[in-house]
């Protein structure tokens, strides 16, 4: 079920979007890393891809799956949690809803992003299509497909094909909740990683 609040601080998972568009042939997880870094954000992001070493559905840190809302850049909320995007019916969401890139910019609204559509290459449920995910996301060949969404169907995980070649919207995921170091004397926003 879509969900349109603002979640106001509370621990959450975000979902931000890759400054540019970009082909089949991404180093997507190395994009995410260095763009959340460039954008002064602590935690660890993960490409919204299926690849050849993990489903989509994985990514998240398994106790924070169903835990935690996903939300975009400025905490509004996504989804419910992780595990309601791949019930099998597309990842519903609202469209109200803005999903930003990492310095600030509306992926629907933002010429920058000419076809609004996310890569992603899996079923509804999260698991990847490897005849549909750019041969591991190693390609931009006309030839090869990759499965994506177009984000004006409210669906974060629909069943397109597009060609390798296509430049389209990557999104990123904060794959696990950072937790304060709970001293008075430190900066809420500095933060230590939860690992797996």
């Amino acid at each position: 079920m879509p969900v349109s609040s603002v979640n106001y601080g509370r621990p959450a998972l975000h979902l931000i979007a890759l400054n540019m568009p970009f082909s089949g042939d991404i180093r997507a997880d190395f994009q995410c890393f260095q763009q959340a870094r460039d954008a002064g954000l602590l935690s660890t992001y993960r490409a919204f891809l299926s690849t050849h070493l993990q489903d989509l559905s994985t990514v998240v840190r398994k106790a924070e799956r169903y835990s935690l809302p996903i939300v975009n850049l400025k905490g509004q909320v996504l989804f419910n949690n992780w595990d309601s995007i791949f019930s099998g019916h597309g990842g519903q969401f609202s469209t109200h809803v803005p999903i930003y890139s990492f310095d600030g910019r509306d992926v629907m609204t933002d010429p920058s992003w000419p076809q609004k559509v996310v890569w992603h290459g899996s079923n509804p449920h999260g698991v990847r299509l490897e005849d549909k995910y750019c041969e591991a996301w190693r390609t931009a060949n006309t030839a090869v497909t990759g499965l994506a969404s177009p984000l004006s169907t409210g669906k974060i995980l629909d069943q397109k094909a597009y060609s390798c070649a296509s430049r389209l919207i990557v999104l990123c995921i904060e794959n696990s909740f950072m937790t304060t170091l709970g001293s008075n004397d430190l900066p809420m926003t500095l933060r230590v990683p939860q690992f797996f």
